[in-house]
């Protein structure tokens, strides 16, 4: 595999072709300094392990676990909390509840009903610990609403019920990269190993690399400039094609739709003057045109070398993401102080009865 896995759904259905279990860790809460943030999971199976909670003695011991949990079949989900100087010594200070549940054979039904689910829009995997066993639901439509962070979520019920919450779709941020020169390449190599949806886009595919990495889709469209409405709503954009005009171009299109989360354009003061000056020129709202950031990347690079650009642009990326996952974090968490697992409504998705979302089959009449 290409680096650590992104979406566990379909690495588990993959690995349960070759392996009897595999158990899946997952960070599902964290408090203070820790090494991963939630949702981050690694796998282990017999045949090893992919993907990373963040190493040290706090994997190690996440491994032991797991492993107990592949020997031991009458037990198939734990949620073990981890106080990381007191618990494995290390010297972080923070407080990590690691979410660990075995699937076998047996649950490959559920998990490619979880799949499909995910691939029709927004979805939740609900797993509520029942006795030394798991009870797995979907949650579509209407219920997703109550979780919409890509965070997970631990509820705990007033009778002791522990119930793990996680999004099943695709939440990662949306990255569009226009341009296929030095410094795009650098970049697409720093960003094929970061939790995004990478569109790399250019009219030149012959740029592209022949091996794409995993999880980057190219776009090599002769109309760069029409694949702007492709991009889905809140997407980050990044502009440094190898022309000016064709620059300029992207920028407008993507001001127009005014429904991005961030647009970085490649260049100096003077360019995005210029870039600037004639975008109010052609009537763009003085507003819009604030949101084009240009020069990019974080302050105090002075080098020149792609790859020294492509990290301090990737460095802002990352900046930029975090506060908007900060931010939506924080409504969340209002959200859970309001709502406590009994007050979870029936998932509906309006379908007499559905094996999807778990609605129950209505009485008649």
């Amino acid at each position: 595999m290409n680096g650590p896995p992104r979406d566990w759904l379909p690495t588990v259905m993959l690995l349960l072709q070759r392996e009897p279990a595999v158990v899946r860790v997952v960070v599902a809460e964290a408090r203070g300094s820790v090494p991963r943030e939630p949702g981050a999971f690694m796998l282990v199976s017999r045949g090893g392990v992919e993907g990373t909670v963040g190493g040290g003695r706090l994997e190690w011991e996440c491994i032991a676990a797991a492993r107990e949990l592949l020997d031991d079949a009458s037990v198939s989900v734990r949620l073990n909390k981890i106080v990381l100087a007191a618990d494995v010594g290390q010297c972080c200070g923070g407080v990590v509840s690691v979410w660990l549940d075995r699937f076998s054979h047996g649950d490959l039904g559920m998990l490619a009903l979880a799949r499909d689910a995910a691939a029709r829009g927004a979805a939740i995997l609900s797993s509520t610990i029942r006795g030394a066993g798991v009870e797995r639901e979907i949650l579509c439509g209407e219920q997703t609403k109550l979780h919409g962070s890509a965070r997970p979520r631990v509820l705990r019920g007033t009778a002791g019920e522990v119930t793990f919450l996680e999004r099943l779709d695709d939440v990662l941020p949306a990255l569009w990269l226009y341009g296929a020169g030095h410094v795009g390449q650098a970049l697409a190599r720093i960003a094929a190993e970061l939790p995004l949806r990478f569109t790399w886009v250019d009219s030149r595919p012959e740029l592209f690399p022949t091996v794409p990495a995993a999880g980057v889709r190219f776009r090599g469209d002769a109309d760069s400039v029409a694949t702007v409405a492709d991009a889905p709503p809140g997407a980050c954009f990044l502009v440094m094609t190898h022309s000016h005009p064709l620059d300029y171009e992207l920028c407008r299109a993507i001001l127009r739709r005014n429904d991005f989360a961030w647009l970085g354009l490649i260049g100096s003061e003077s360019k995005a003057a210029r870039f600037r000056s004639r975008l109010a020129r052609e009537g763009i709202a003085a507003d819009r045109i604030a949101r084009l950031v240009c020069p990019i990347g974080v302050p105090g690079i002075g080098s020149k070398w792609p790859a020294a650009i492509a990290v301090g642009v990737a460095a802002q990326l990352l900046q930029v993401m975090s506060a908007a996952m900060t931010a939506e974090g924080e409504m969340v968490r209002s959200l859970g102080r309001k709502a406590s697992l009994e007050a979870l409504p029936s998932p509906d998705c309006g379908q007499e009865s559905c094996s999807t979302c778990g609605t129950r089959q209505r009485p008649p009449g």
